[in-house]
């Protein structure tokens, strides 16, 4: 740009030059009559291309340094030019509404998905994603989460009526034989209980003691007496021993028909638990009293932290990012793109913050563009214009130079034609 202007104002220099050098050199032929006409003509150009000259110079400086009234028109108004271009820029070119009238013709949320979608495959957002993750999982202070955790777990945990699932829980015994297997292993402890000596023993002299202790009249106490006396403690031990025994073994056969009835009248006592109002409560109370007591913190913390480490090493997998989470932010990119309500809705926000910006921020264009113009001191601001306009107003001059020399032709032949 500054070749350019420096070339139009060495061609409007050479123009006024010729005019000037044709002027001087027809003075000897004055008295012909091309050589009067060649010199009106130059006269006329010179006389133009000094007037514009001086009128392109007076813009910017003195001529000649000569402080001449109504020159160096732009230092002496720069305060009203500055005024003039920021009002022109708020209230003509860059006014609110043809900015907003602008911007509404942006689809900005298709420009993000686009932008959005080309940068997820890039090295710079994935090392971005992965710190912003990373960062987000030291941050977490597991001994704060984990009271809130807590809380939050017994009180959903004491929500829960136990009523709706002991029939469940009940149902679930049955259809897995739960009832004959606890009977099973009753029979089976009872079994080895019974089998020691020390229990023999200590059945034979509980029944001694319990018949000793009987009291009875008459024959009754006659007959106890002859009993007594035919047997003993280590008798009575094996009597009592082998009945429960037979016992024992009789009930572990799944036919015996006093098994199935005993595991009948379980099943039944089962069945009214479920509709046990009393029990049903009981066990509310036992499961909140439970909770209210059941210190959660330091597990929960500890849990957090091995979770978080977890995650952490799983991240840091080279696979993680493209395996894993580009598949996922890309669905639910695609998806969000599918549903028209919700981007109806993204396209309407960033539509209504550009526009509260706008307006919140339309003055500081012109406070800007003045900051800027302020900052620049004379000299600056004139060689800035002049190396943007400097080259129209340069042919100004040529072309007043060459008008200037036609109009003088003209005006010479029209003196010698009257």
């Amino acid at each position: 740009m500054t070749n350019k202007k420096n070339k139009s104002q060495h061609l409007a220099k050479i123009s006024l030059a010729v005019m000037g050098v044709g002027f001087v050199a027809t003075f000897p032929f004055q008295d012909s009559l091309w050589g009067l006409i060649l010199q009106g003509g130059f006269e006329a150009g010179l006389v133009g291309g000094l007037a514009d000259w001086f009128a392109v110079t007076a813009l910017f400086r003195h001529p000649l340094g000569i402080p001449i009234p109504h020159t160096a028109l732009l230092p002496k108004n720069r305060t009203r030019i500055i005024a003039g271009i920021i009002n022109m820029l708020e209230n003509d070119w860059l006014t609110k509404e043809s900015i907003r009238k602008k911007i509404s013709t942006i689809p900005f949320t298709e420009k993000l998905f686009n932008l959005a979608k080309n940068a997820l495959t890039g090295q710079q957002v994935r090392n971005g994603i992965i710190t912003l993750i990373q960062h987000l999982l030291h941050s977490v202070d597991s001994e704060k989460v984990a009271p809130i955790i807590e809380e939050e777990l017994k009180l959903k945990l004491k929500e829960i009526d136990t009523s709706k699932y002991l029939p469940l829980a009940i149902d679930q015994i049955l259809s897995r034989k739960y009832d004959e297997k606890a009977l099973d292993f009753i029979l089976k402890e009872i079994h080895e209980w019974s089998s020691k000596e020390s229990t023999k023993e200590r059945l034979g002299r509980l029944a001694v003691d319990a018949l000793e202790n009987i009291k009875a009249d008459g024959f009754m106490q006659f007959a106890l007496k002859s009993f007594t006396n035919i047997v003993n403690e280590e008798k009575l031990g094996n009597i009592i021993q082998g009945f429960i025994q037979k016992g024992v073994i009789s009930l572990s056969d799944p036919y015996n028909q006093n098994r199935q009835t005993l595991l009948y009248h379980i099943n039944t006592k089962l069945q009214d638990v479920k509709t046990d109002e009393k029990l049903a409560l009981e066990l509310n109370l036992i499961k909140e009293q439970m909770i209210s007591d059941w210190n959660l913190a330091d597990t929960i913390t500890k849990f957090i932290e091995q979770l978080k480490q977890k995650a952490i090493t799983t991240i840091k997998l080279p696979t993680f990012y493209e395996g894993y989470l580009l598949p996922l932010l890309t669905k639910a990119l695609e998806s969000l793109k599918t549903d028209n309500e919700k981007v109806t809705a993204i396209e309407s926000w960033i539509q209504q913050q550009i526009s509260i910006f706008v307006d919140n921020n339309h003055g500081k264009i012109g406070n800007l563009v003045k900051e800027n113009l302020e900052k620049l001191d004379d000299k600056t601001l004139i060689d800035m214009i002049e190396t943007n306009v400097g080259k129209d107003l340069q042919w100004i001059r040529v072309n007043g130079a060459v008008c200037g020399f036609l109009i003088g032709l003209f005006l010479v032949g029209v003196k010698l034609f009257f």
